[in-house]
């Protein structure tokens, strides 16, 4: 899974379905959703992108979206944010989410 920044985020939700999940190397459940990402990368790749941004690293691209708490997983549809998870979630919450935009 691509850990994106600044410069690349908005080349990395242009086309098609990206999920971004705003992250922080010290949020513990970041590091709980970490597999369960890992998993969806694989199973929907060549249909969806799953992306991460450090929010730490990024706070402006954090900040634009409204991300106040982490982990925030939002779902872009050809660069227009069109779904929205806070914290921890079920895989298939987010395969859902996911689903919904392609």
């Amino acid at each position: 899974m691509k850990v994106v920044n600044s410069t690349e985020f908005k080349s990395a939700i242009a086309k098609g379905v990206t999920l971004v999940d705003f992250y922080a190397d010290w949020c513990g459940p970041c590091k709980m959703i970490a597999p369960v990402l890992e998993q969806l990368s694989t199973e929907f790749e060549g249909k969806a992108h799953i992306v991460k941004l450090d929010v730490d690293a990024s706070p402006d691209v954090a900040q634009s979206f409204g991300v106040m708490s982490i982990p925030t997983l939002i779902v872009f549809k050809d660069g227009e944010a069109v779904g929205k998870a806070v914290g921890f979630q079920q895989k298939a919450q987010l395969a859902a989410l996911i689903n919904r935009a392609l």
